[in-house]
């Protein structure tokens, strides 16, 4: 059971360390744990052998060539995009909430939403807004059982008392 657990410690230390043994072959030879790992764990040697075959197919790809009149359908674009009108304050502002990513306006929205809290849900920790007292009637056989359990001292007298008078009902033995 020992050795089991060491292995498998052992495959999540070997499987943390395959980028730094794919990028560098050295890296084997400068912990020899990991390598000796790697011999003894097949999981873990399949695990590289897949990977190191993965990155061999990427190196063998080339990216196409782009298209004879990229650069000249690029710089009609550039053109066109200077010589067009500037946009108008409301398209700026569209545009800016449609694709910014709102850095600048994170603490006025933190601020408004703790203000609505405040106000809107959390105005009675506040103070500000309290609910009116909603009195429910208990029934009376509630209200029974509440007196009941509060005399919980006087049944247990009752109790006994009865048991008193049960015994002295009862005849001598002798």
């Amino acid at each position: 059971m020992k050795n089991e657990m060491d292995l498998k410690t052992d495959c999540r230390t070997c499987r943390s360390h395959l980028a730094d043994v794919l990028v560098d072959e050295s890296y084997v030879s400068a912990h020899p744990e990991i390598a000796a790992h790697m011999v003894a764990c097949a999981e873990c040697r399949t695990e590289l052998e897949d990977l190191q075959s993965t990155f061999a197919l990427l190196d063998a790809w080339t990216a196409p060539e782009p298209s004879p009149y990229f650069d000249a359908k690029l710089h009609a674009r550039l053109r066109e995009a200077q010589a067009s009108a500037p946009e108008g304050l409301w398209d700026r502002v569209c545009s800016f909430l449609l694709f910014s990513t709102g850095r600048r306006l994170r603490p006025a929205m933190a601020g408004a939403l703790a203000l609505v809290l405040v106000l809107g849900g959390g105005g009675t920790f506040a103070g500000l807004y309290q609910h009116p007292a909603v009195v429910t009637q208990a029934s009376p056989t509630v209200n029974d059982l509440k007196i009941l359990d509060n005399n919980a001292q006087a049944l247990q007298q009752m109790d006994q008392l009865l048991d008193s008078s049960d015994d002295d009902s009862a005849p001598p033995t002798t």
